[in-house]
């Protein structure tokens, strides 16, 4: 991997983390259209998903720093409910990921088909949530964050985004635009640390992590992945305000068709 894949790349995991297009399904159309695979592309893979976490970070901060001083009033406050809420919504895809996650990979693999098939059904699901006109709710309940959490499992599947089906998911349920997008990223951030240290896990039982890539192109995607995620988690939450998901809508169905005939 080069420097300008590596920028590339990182562009677009920065990009796709948070909008509602599949980051892991649209890493997997640009690996192949660069001809990147193996340990070269997990490794590459780890660093862009911790760029993308502390991008979260950093343009969320202040919702992260109202939580945290909250907890440590050691009472049931309004920032302990919160933090409850993200937790619920982390069972699902935990359970996923340490016992089902290999038998995901094996089932449904990494082949552009599947990634075709799934932006199609993202696109299914961000349509439904455009167009559906539920009752607004004041706040995120432990029910709505574990339904939530729900759709977060199943976008292990590559091509079914987690921004979407999470984002989508919660629309559906009821849940106000504006609390919503800020709940979809900063419960995703505990399941992408748990998958990046899983993968360093699985790069560490064959060779060496930093194998097959060399450590510039490795800052270029860093880099590059943090700066977009911060444009594009913030750029997401006026979005999900506005409710303009559609656009995204039809994108992900152009997308999907588009790979799947790639693929034939």
């Amino acid at each position: 991997m080069d420097c300008i894949e590596a920028l590339v790349l990182g562009l677009i995991q920065g990009l796709t983390e948070y909008l509602p297009v599949s980051s892991s399904g649209h890493l997997a159309i640009g690996s192949a259209l660069f001809g990147i695979q193996g340990e070269e592309n997990l490794t590459f893979t780890i660093m862009v998903h911790v760029a993308t976490v502390l991008s979260t970070l950093v343009i969320l901060w202040k919702e992260v720093d109202w939580i945290f001083k909250g907890l440590f009033k050691f009472q049931m406050n309004d920032e302990t409910k919160y933090f409850l809420n993200i937790v619920v919504s982390m069972i699902p895809v935990g359970i996923v990921g340490v016992f089902f996650n290999d038998a995901v990979e094996d089932v449904f693999g990494s082949g552009l088909m599947i990634v075709g098939a799934m932006l199609v059904l993202t696109s299914v699901l961000l349509a439904f949530s455009y167009y559906a006109k539920p009752r607004q709710k004041e706040k995120i309940s432990l029910r709505d964050a574990f339904i939530i959490g729900l759709a977060q499992a199943c976008a292990v599947m590559p091509g079914l985004s987690r921004s979407g089906s999470t984002i989508a998911t919660g629309l559906l349920l009821g849940n106000k635009k504006e609390k919503l997008a800020q709940f979809s990223f900063l419960m995703v951030i505990p399941p992408i640390l748990g998958e990046a240290l899983l993968d360093v896990v699985k790069a560490m039982k064959g060779e060496a992590v930093s194998a097959g890539i060399d450590t510039l192109p490795l800052i270029v995607g860093f880099v590059a992945a943090f700066v977009s995620g911060c444009l594009a988690c913030k750029w997401m939450i006026n979005i999900v305000k506005k409710g303009k998901l559609i656009y995204f809508a039809i994108y992900c169905a152009i997308a999907g068709v588009v790979t799947m005939l790639f693929s034939l």
